[in-house]
């Protein structure tokens, strides 16, 4: 008999969000493979199962992935769960999975709770576009880098952020995106769940001084509005800008005919071809 593979998400923070189709699937399952079997263990405790616990953590995944496929290959019905919400979202399930469908068996994934969806409906932002980053960097220079990528992105970003260095980050994106609006949403689906949102500087200024009180404690997912209005702009009156000093620095090189330089405008600042035109030729 053919074994599977079976992805099954947790609640986020709230028992009551527990999918009853993922109860059914650790209920029957020859195994449960789990990222942290305490984690995991309380979880089966608080529902009555009581299916076989291994431990498959990201230090173990590259090692025993292909084993367990193995053992869904000869028959055995193998339930993963990661900490909370949907393994494989920036989580070590999705390596399982990877190396399952290469082996060619079966994976069923159940739908279940997400902290990204749930934080980007939470937001508030309409563009129907979103982008999830995974963790947000640590190193000042890798943030850099993220957020030179999402000045030119047109949809919400969202990243999975540490309460200790919550209040950096809005730092950081307050400095890069000064005009963008902002949502920290903490602690979804508990108690004391809470989304602020509001423009970047504001909301960095609050977990500042939230940090100096005492600091923040929770989940977080870091949510980062597509760019409004006046942003697109302000970077149109900068491209113009920028355009109109390269123009200029062309024509005085005298190495290109105009044709070719309004052909380079172009191709560098994106910009129509009658306002590369009128550039050079008005200048």
């Amino acid at each position: 008999m053919a074994g599977k593979l079976m992805i099954c998400p947790t609640p986020i923070g709230n028992l009551d969000d527990m999918p009853p189709r993922a109860l059914a699937a650790l209920r029957t399952a020859d195994v449960v493979c789990a990222e942290d079997t305490r984690v995991t263990g309380k979880l089966l405790a608080a529902f009555d199962i009581h299916t076989r616990l291994e431990r498959l953590d990201e230090n173990l995944m590259g090692e025993r992935a292909a084993a367990v496929v193995d053992r869904v290959r000869a028959g055995e019905t193998i339930a993963y769960c990661s900490d909370a919400g949907m393994p494989g979202v920036s989580d070590p399930g999705q390596r399982l999975v990877d190396v399952a469908l290469d082996a060619g068996v079966s994976v069923e994934v159940l739908p279940g709770p997400t902290a990204v969806a749930t934080a980007y409906v939470a937001s508030g932002f309409t563009c129907p576009r979103f982008y999830f980053g995974g963790f947000f960097p640590r190193k000042a220079g890798e943030r850099a880098q993220v957020l030179q990528t999402v000045r030119a992105l047109d949809a919400v970003s969202l990243y999975y952020e540490s309460p200790h260095r919550i209040a950096s980050a809005l730092a950081d994106v307050a400095a890069a995106l000064p005009l963008r609006r902002v949502a920290v949403c903490r602690e979804l689906t508990k108690l004391h769940e809470e989304t602020v949102r509001g423009l970047a500087g504001d909301v960095a200024a609050e977990f500042a001084a939230r940090e100096e009180a005492g600091g923040v404690k929770g989940e977080i997912v870091l949510v980062i509005d597509a760019p409004g209005e006046q942003e697109l702009e302000q970077e149109s009156r900068d491209a113009a800008a920028s355009a109109a000093d390269r123009a200029a620095q062309l024509i005085a090189g005298g190495k290109l005919s105009r044709k070719d330089i309004v052909k380079k405008l172009r191709d560098e600042f994106g910009i129509s071809r009658n306002e590369a035109y009128e550039l050079v030729h008005g200048a």
